[in-house]
């Protein structure tokens, strides 16, 4: 039985609209009626309505009712709630640390201590209808294959979705997401397109690169022309088909023998939206050679020069830093003193200098918390040259030769400065072999509630993942 949810509106029906799904766990506190489900009315009372008790798929209240009961549950039990991520949930035994990680009807978990989840697994039967899928292979879309080695992520078997959805299937290559020199501008004099689909074609891009930042900067800028798509913008987004076409199978590989120190490259691309004059911010941040977050995104104010560009940038870039500082704090792992590499000799010596001057005090007063950060030895911010900074990638266009130089899988010992690692997305054909005859779902999953999710669930935000990456 399924709510229809849709019908209800937000102030008069609920109080929050929340994630579509739902669960049947949780108990509704508000006082919430539905009518008969069609076809199946009482022949005696078909004039009466059902009252909620538990939630049902499609009431607003019903994720956040499912989410109270779950962690009042573990909490019950030993678990803390992350301090950043409330949807994390942690227990320590002496030495060891088991980690549980919800997402709607998901759980995904994992312990230094391999009993630890043999005593969870149980725990969870207890109070609920719960099917173990055994080790993680599978999760919100994304392909995960756990090897001796490491762990490589890929969404290859998405990828060929999409070709196949939009007849791509036999469509010629390209070596490049995007052509250098062609900026994208409105083009009104252009024919205008099938904006549903568009629209469908860059969504279905978005959720792509959750994996495959190397089309992050494309895919951000054709995603600024949804509201009147011309031909050229679709030219734009068909050459992105075509060179997945070409590049299917890349994916991020985390490496077991790595080192584990954050660093972050920030970098900006000054006046490169050509509709406005503004900026494009691009960062990324590493745990050793393991990418785990990115960002692209168009500047929200007009910087009156490089150096503002890569000010504002290098802000963005240490408020990632510093979130993903307190969220490693949930693991375990205190890490100060980040290094920040910015390719931007100007942009240091503000971030050094306590001393507002002419040159500066135009920069909103939001963005000097950089400084702060800078004084408390939060972060380091360190010189590198622009060719060794992998934040550029994210940033603007480039030719085949660059482009591949920035998504070569090449060896730290090729970079002239220390302890930083490329970003790199592996091809790895034994992976693909193996996934051919095994695609379970991870997870402990609710059994007798799997709803179908939409596959826009896992939403990055507008331009930011997560999830450490790698490159073709």
């Amino acid at each position: 039985m399924v709510a229809q949810g849709y019908t209800r509106e937000e102030g008069i029906d609920y109080d929050e609209m929340d994630v579509k799904s739902a669960f049947l766990y949780g108990t509704i506190e508000e006082e919430v009626y539905v009518c008969q489900p069609p076809c199946f009315e009482d022949p005696y009372f078909p004039d009466k309505v059902y009252k909620v008790e538990k939630a049902l798929y499609g009431l607003h209240q019903a994720p956040r009712a499912w989410y109270e009961t779950l962690s009042t549950y573990l909490i019950e039990n030993g678990f803390r709630r992350g301090t950043i991520d409330k949807t994390l949930f942690i227990k320590k035994d002496k030495g060891d640390i088991l980690l549980v990680q919800v997402y709607v009807d998901d759980t995904i978990f994992g312990s230094t201590k391999k009993s630890l989840c043999n005593e969870f697994k149980g725990l969870m039967h207890k109070k609920f209808q719960m099917s173990s899928m055994g080790e993680l292979t599978f999760f919100l879309g994304l392909q995960v294959q756990q090897k001796k080695d490491g762990i490589f992520i890929s969404q290859d078997k998405y990828v060929a979705e999409i070709l196949k959805k939009f007849d791509f299937a036999t469509m010629k290559t390209a070596s490049t997401p995007i052509e250098t020199n062609k900026a994208l501008v409105k083009d009104k004099e252009a024919k205008a397109v099938d904006i549903h689909l568009y629209r469908s074609m860059i969504g279905s891009l978005m959720y792509l690169t959750a994996s495959r930042p190397d089309i992050m900067f494309v895919v951000c800028a054709c995603a600024r022309f949804q509201v009147t798509p011309k031909t050229s913008h679709i030219h734009v987004v068909k050459r992105i088909f075509r060179y997945l076409k070409g590049q299917p199978k890349l994916g991020l590989w985390y490496p077991r023998d790595s080192p584990f120190d954050l660093e972050a490259f920030s970098n900006s691309d000054y006046a490169g939206a050509s509709l406005d004059r503004k900026s494009t911010t691009g960062g990324c941040q590493f745990l050793g050679r393991r990418l785990i977050s990115w960002q692209c995104k168009k500047q929200t104010i007009v910087a009156n020069s490089t150096t503002e560009a890569e000010y504002v940038a290098a802000t963005n870039c240490c408020g990632q830093v510093l979130w993903i500082q307190n969220q490693m704090l949930d693991y375990g792992f205190n890490f100060m003193n980040t290094k920040i590499y910015i390719d931007n000799e100007s942009t240091i010596c503000i971030v050094k200098n306590p001393v507002f001057h002419s040159k500066t005090k135009h920069i909103e007063i939001r963005h000097h918390f950089i400084r702060d950060s800078y004084e408390k030895k939060l972060i380091q911010v360190i010189k590198i040259h622009t060719d060794h900074n992998v934040a550029d990638l994210l940033t603007k266009a480039f030719d085949v030769s660059r482009f591949d130089f920035l998504i070569a899988d090449y060896s730290i010992s090729e970079v002239s400065f220390e302890g930083s690692g490329p970003i790199h997305l592996v091809a790895d054909e034994t992976v693909y072999k193996e996934w051919e005859d095994r695609m379970e779902r991870a997870a402990t999953t609710a059994s007798s509630l799997e709803a179908e999710q939409d596959s826009g669930n896992i939403n990055r935000t507008q331009s930011m993942a997560t999830l450490n990456e790698s490159f073709p």
